[in-house]
């Protein structure tokens, strides 16, 4: 199970070279972006608002400049003798009611009949724009300078039958629009800074959420850190294969696409398949239901024998994916091999050490309690056990490695005082293949090794293990036998199995399965039964000829 959380992640591994952090950064891009779209709104709306209510301003002019035309009194009073009597009284109140700067009447001469200003009635009308209305009959809006300043007007003929007799014009001054414009404007750019300041607000909000979520890296960072991962993750001598939540791939190294598809597919295109489709047999679908570890599985993925460890990968609590790892089975092998060859002839010099300690403890004694001739007694003894040990082996083995283990192990039952013994008819004379020689040690060291914790519970005298080994015929045939307590009913082939042991302790259960593997590796079996001693018997029976292997 793999667990991550954020204090896990290490904060600041480089530092950047940039100044300004990543959340300033942000905050400045995102604020220039909040306020440049702010201004264009701004700026067209401005436009907008002011072509939009100048077209209103001049529609309004134009309907009540309409309306006084279209006022029959208007049009009898022209007939009159005195026009302006009349029609001044009759526009003033229009002009009160619409709120129009001035609305002025003339006749086709431009001389008024009515004005805001009396004083400027019978005077001729200023603006000089007249002429579309008067000549053409058209109903029109200008922007012109009259008597009262800069206007937005509308004018309109006046009809008497199919004859143009005057000219209305309705007229709203330029200031007061603009006036108008700007209390609209004005509105409008101060919501537009309240958006352009919530926008910044949110700026930093978003800026600090994203900087809290990337935990307080900067990009660059980031990028290097990926880099390094990624440089990791593919350089590592195991094959790694994760799953998100949903069972899709989505990370794949070297090794693994070396070991599971070899060069038939390519990784790459892989990431984002369902691990199902990709690979049918993997355990990873299992590990995100059941959300439980699975350690040392063996499978064989191609060519390759391989151990699987899976588990699944929370973070924060909260299962995100499952994870597999893939181990060459061979190279495990070979590692244990050799591991189990070192630890044989350390256990052996251990215990031609402590022999010989015991033995240097004894010749002390001896000088200290001045007994000469027993001194020089017992070194002849222990010389001649130690040659007729080492010459029976030399003599009978011809393999310098076989023979080491011999007399190491002969020397650790000695230590541990059991009777070991070498049958005499035993013989190994055939020369070894390197893979041979390996599983003869391995077998020889851990099958001994058992034997001997076997006979421990056992009284002194009845202590014994017995050797023969033999290379007559067509296979090499080693048998060891004990006096020890046997196989109980039922194990024999348990035995073997990896994990499996009749011992309490911790790692137990992986030699004789070792020892197996490299037994039938070089072509040979390895197989217990019950032995004349009283105890076990173990039978490893291995081809001479290479080409048997």
């Amino acid at each position: 199970m793999i667990r991550f959380h954020k204090a896990d992640i290490q904060k600041r591994p480089f530092q950047p070279k940039d100044t300004i952090n990543l959340k300033m950064k942000m905050i400045g891009l995102i604020a220039l972006l909040i306020l440049s779209i702010v201004l264009v709104i701004g700026i067209f709306l401005n436009h907008f608002i002011t072509d939009t209510l100048e077209a209103q301003m001049g529609e309004q002019a134009l309907s009540v400049a309409e309306s006084v035309a279209l006022n029959p009194d208007i049009a009898a009073a022209f007939k009159t003798q005195d026009p302006a009597a009349i029609i001044q009284p009759l526009v003033s109140p229009v002009q009160q009611s619409t709120a129009a700067e001035f609305i002025v009447v003339g006749n086709r001469d431009e001389i008024r009949y009515s004005h805001p200003n009396p004083e400027q009635i019978g005077k001729k009308m200023v603006g000089e724009d007249n002429e579309r209305a008067l000549n053409n009959g058209e109903s029109y809006v200008s922007e012109a300078t009259g008597t009262l300043g800069n206007s937005l007007r509308a004018k309109v003929p006046i009809y008497s039958g199919d004859d143009i007799i005057g000219v209305v014009s309705v007229g709203f001054l330029a200031k007061d629009i603009q006036t108008l414009i700007g209390d609209y404007n004005h509105e409008l750019w101060l919501m537009l800074l309240i958006i352009g300041l919530v926008g910044i607000i949110v700026a930093i909000a978003i800026a600090t959420y994203i900087k809290r979520k990337l935990h307080g890296l900067e990009p660059e960072e980031i990028s290097r850190l990926l880099f390094q991962k990624e440089t990791i993750l593919q350089s590592t001598h195991e094959g790694i294969i994760a799953v998100d939540d949903t069972g899709r791939i989505t990370l794949l190294n070297q090794m693994a696409q070396q070991l599971l598809f070899g060069n038939e597919r390519d990784g790459d295109k892989l990431i984002g398949q369902p691990i199902r489709q990709v690979l049918p047999t993997s355990d990873l679908p299992d590990i995100l239901k059941t959300r439980m570890s699975h350690f040392d599985q063996e499978e064989v993925y191609g060519s390759y024998a391989v151990y699987v460890n899976s588990g699944p990968i929370y973070y924060e609590d909260t299962l995100v994916g499952a994870v597999s790892t893939f181990r060459n089975k061979t190279e495990i092998d070979r590692l244990t091999k050799e591991l189990s060859h070192i630890k044989q002839y350390a256990n052996a010099l251990r215990a031609q050490t402590h022999e010989f300690s015991n033995k240097l403890y004894t010749i002390s004694g001896l000088v200290h309690l001045n007994k000469k001739q027993e001194v020089l007694d017992f070194i002849r003894m222990e010389n001649d056990i130690q040659q007729e040990w080492i010459q029976q082996v030399i003599d009978k083995v011809n393999d310098p490695l076989i023979s080491g283990i011999l007399i190491g192990k002969l020397n650790q039952a000695s230590e541990q005082q059991v009777q070991l013994t070498i049958d005499p008819d035993s013989r190994l004379q055939t020369p070894l293949s390197e893979q041979q020689s390996r599983a003869l040690l391995t077998a020889i060291g851990n099958l001994i090794d058992n034997a001997l914790d076997a006979v421990k519970e056992c009284s002194r005298d009845r202590k014994q293990i017995s050797l023969y080994f033999t290379d007559v015929g067509d296979d090499i045939l080693l048998e060891i036998d004990d006096s020890g307590p046997g196989i109980p009913d039922g194990q024999e082939q348990q035995l073997f199995d990896k994990g499996f042991s009749s011992k309490t302790g911790p790692d137990r259960g992986y030699g004789l399965n070792t020892t197996r593997q490299l037994i039938a590796g070089a072509g040979g079996e390895l197989h217990a039964e019950e032995s004349e001693l009283g105890g076990a018997c173990f039978v490893v029976s291995l081809p001479k000829k290479e080409n048997a292997l």
